[in-house]
């Protein structure tokens, strides 16, 4: 993006740039910095892959749980009022900047993990106001497809894919034999790359773009995929996220009965994603940015019962529903 382009994006949302900034985060998206020559510093993303209702419905969204107290940064609006402008064809949202960092794996306490459960549980509780839930890219269908994509394209992987295939249909099952679960808007993504901190403490959720009508307890089992393995699970990181979250929103007796099998397709699900996004586009003869076989190496753990006394624990901890 040029600064002349940047400057006219920037003078829809009444801002006066004075310098524009790609950014290396993001595998999708293509996102910029934007300096004004106040030195006021913003966010700005052009949607590569969403069309400009998706963006539009992002963008409200984000706005709603901000207006909610959810920590996460509303997008401006422009000067005729609305939030989604354009460029190259392409949608485009503004969000102030938030300093702050993102934190390794070695950062991560279980002071961190419950605060990162209490501001997921906001996000979930917050979603019974909201209507317009997109469903999800990444349910069990959507999953097949990829894998017969895998099979059709690198064949070198079908042992895997048959073992994905195979856990996907048996989990899918169970999950939707055993009745309904609280269900509403899901990150789907918390990494800890979409969390940003200040001095050890929670200041930004990021990056709504996977987010879609799902279940909480789903979601929950993704953080705990992405904040509590390191070489195994951590258990106390485990129980304090569970903790954390269980002071805002309790879970109900069928979601704690659950969370094995949740927490087994979203390691299906990543696992997935992981071997057509990074393991198919590697170079050859490099190795992935993102290996798919961590996912699967948290499957067997979850199998092994890895984590069925953290959670027969911390469900027995008295909960306080917002």
């Amino acid at each position: 993006m040029t600064l002349a382009e940047a400057c006219r994006l920037g003078a829809q949302y009444d801002l006066d740039v004075a310098s524009v900034e790609a950014l290396r985060a993001g595998s999708v998206n293509s996102n910029f910095s934007l300096t004004t020559r106040s030195a006021q510093r913003y966010f700005l993303r052009v949607y590569e892959e969403q069309d400009r209702a998706g963006a539009l419905r992002e963008l409200g969204t984000i706005a709603h749980l901000a207006r909610l107290g959810v920590p996460t940064p509303a997008p401006l609006e422009r000067k005729d009022g609305g939030r989604v402008a354009e460029h190259a064809g392409k949608p485009v949202g503004v969000h102030p900047w938030v300093m702050g960092e993102s934190l390794c794996l070695a950062q991560i306490t279980p002071h961190v993990a419950a605060q990162l459960g209490a501001a997921l549980a906001r996000v979930h509780v917050c979603s019974r106001e909201l209507t317009d839930l997109p469903e999800g890219r990444f349910r069990p269908a959507d999953l097949l497809q990829r894998l017969e994509h895998i099979d059709r394209v690198a064949p070198g992987f079908a042992a895997d894919t048959a073992h994905i295939r195979e856990r996907l249909a048996h989990y899918t099952r169970l999950v939707e034999q055993a009745g309904a679960l609280p269900t509403g808007l899901i990150h789907g993504d918390l990494f800890r790359d979409n969390v940003l901190w200040q001095h050890g403490e929670l200041c930004a959720l990021l990056d709504f773009e996977s987010a879609s009508r799902g279940a909480f307890a789903y979601d929950i089992m993704v953080c705990v995929h992405a904040w509590c393995y390191g070489a195994g699970y951590e258990l106390s990181h485990v129980a304090a996220l569970l903790e954390g979250y269980s002071r805002v929103r309790a879970l109900q007796p069928l979601e704690w009965q659950l969370l094995p099998a949740l927490g087994a397709l979203g390691a299906l699900r990543f696992a997935t994603t992981r071997i057509t996004d990074f393991s198919m586009r590697a170079a050859p003869g490099q190795p992935p940015q993102r290996d798919y076989r961590r996912f699967l190496d948290r499957l067997a753990a979850l199998e092994a019962g890895v984590l069925q006394p953290v959670f027969q624990r911390t469900a027995t901890i008295p909960e306080k529903s917002a």
